[in-house]
């Protein structure tokens, strides 16, 4: 778009279905990497990119050219596919419905980049709905908790 100027930093959280435990430690880097080239395939650019076994962080500088709903829905499609391919779990891996999206200026980035880089300790002390609840309450965003992502102790137990 001719004369259109933007700096937009958006941190992305989604997480695995049920928060199940399923990213591979083995496997994350190239996990990452597809995640990666998937976005810059949508010409915005990855900042940072990390997370645990159920949930990832994805801090992109994100141009208007595409909604960050559209960027997400892209990156956990084509994502989840890979997964299956690689067969990195039994079973079909999937990612939870719906994401979180958070704003920041960029004196913030090296914050938001650190706090990214070091999801490993920082979930030592702090679980990802914890995590997550934070997030909504810093930003001051209404939610209903019926609606907030399935965790695994809610599913129904198989006999």
């Amino acid at each position: 778009m001719a004369n259109t100027y933007t700096q937009i930093y958006i941190q992305i959280v989604f997480a695995v279905f049920a928060r199940q435990c399923l990213i591979p430690r083995a496997h994350k880097e190239e996990l990452f990497k597809y995640i990666t080239g998937v976005v810059k395939k949508r010409k915005q650019k990855v900042i940072a990119i990390n997370g645990v076994a159920d949930h990832i962080h994805l801090f992109v500088g994100m141009t208007p050219e595409i909604a960050v709903s559209d960027l997400v829905r892209d990156v956990k499609a084509s994502s989840s596919g890979f997964f299956n391919d690689k067969h990195w779990t039994n079973g079909r891996f999937s990612w939870q419905e719906g994401f979180g999206a958070f704003s920041y200026s960029r004196s913030q980035i090296d914050s938001v980049v650190k706090y990214i880089l070091n999801q490993e300790e920082h979930h030592r002390r702090k679980t990802f709905r914890e995590e997550y609840l934070s997030f909504l309450k810093e930003f001051q965003v209404e939610y209903d908790e019926r609606y907030l992502f399935k965790w695994i102790e809610d599913l129904p137990v198989e006999e």
